[in-house]
Parts: C-alpha cells; structure tokens; sequence
C-alpha cells in the first residue's frame, strides 16, 4: 500500500523535488506479479530452485520493480494535478529479495514548460535496500500539469 507523504504533496514541484515510499515484498506478491507479467522465470516462482542458485531464493521480477518505480510516479503527481508518462529506462543492479523492504525514491533534476501546457519533468529515481544498496536505478519523464 502507498504511503502519503504529506510534506512532498504541499512542496512546489521543481529541481530537487522529492518523494518516495517504502515497500515490503513477500513471496506469495513475488509469485502473484510474475505469474500476472507472464514471467514463468523459475527464479520468482520456485523457492526450492532459486536457493540453488547465486540468488539464494526467490526474486522479485524486474517488471515488478520497474512497476513499482512508474506507479510511484503516477501517484504521487495525480494527487497533485495530471500526469503521463512519456519515457522511463532503468538499470537492474541487483536482484531485489522475495522478503526485502525497500525504498523507492525519485528526484526532479529538471523542469521544462510543454508547449502545450504542463510542464516536462526528468526525474532520477532509485530502489534501494535497507542496507542503502541500490538494486534499480531509473530515469523518466513525465508531463505534469499541476492541479489550478
């Protein structure tokens, strides 16, 4: 469940926004995402198999995280106005624990005016272990309008 961070929904949106949330994986969400992505990957799905392997037991699957890291950001600007992805890439660093928590964290680096209206947002966002490890790395950019 998302959390709301009161403090970032009242902060101007700008360069060196910020917001994030903590999320907590378990196996039976593990298995349930992958299996609705159509990822099959025995490493998401079968404990006996992925403590065989380097990981030591269940991932988190990739379309998992990256969802995770995209929908953070739908959320967090829909409450504050209107929002649409336009492009998102990242980086899998390392693999994200059947039984992790982590934090979710994007940052504006910056803002530009649309000609259409709203405003152009490129953001640098990150999952990161409770170790401070980051797993994801991720850029974006989004159209934000913010609410009148």
């Amino acid at each position: 469940m998302a959390e709301f961070d009161a403090a970032a929904a009242l902060a101007p949106v700008g360069p060196g926004y910020r917001f994030s949330r903590h999320h907590t994986f378990d196996e039976a969400q593990v298995r349930a995402f992958a299996l609705a992505a159509g990822d099959e990957n025995p490493l998401h799905h079968d404990a006996a198999f992925a403590q065989g392997t380097r990981f030591g037991g269940l991932i988190a699957s990739a379309t998992h995280t990256t969802s995770l890291l995209m929908g953070l950001t739908g959320s967090h600007f829909g409450r504050k106005g209107k929002v649409l992805g336009m492009n998102f890439s990242v980086d899998l660093l390392r693999p994200v624990r059947a039984s992790e928590t982590v934090l979710i964290e994007w940052r504006v680096t910056s803002m530009a005016a649309h000609s259409k209206g709203g405003c152009v947002l490129e953001l640098q966002g990150a999952i990161k272990s409770a170790d401070d490890r980051t797993s994801v790395l991720a850029q974006g950019t989004v159209l934000f309008t913010p609410a009148s």
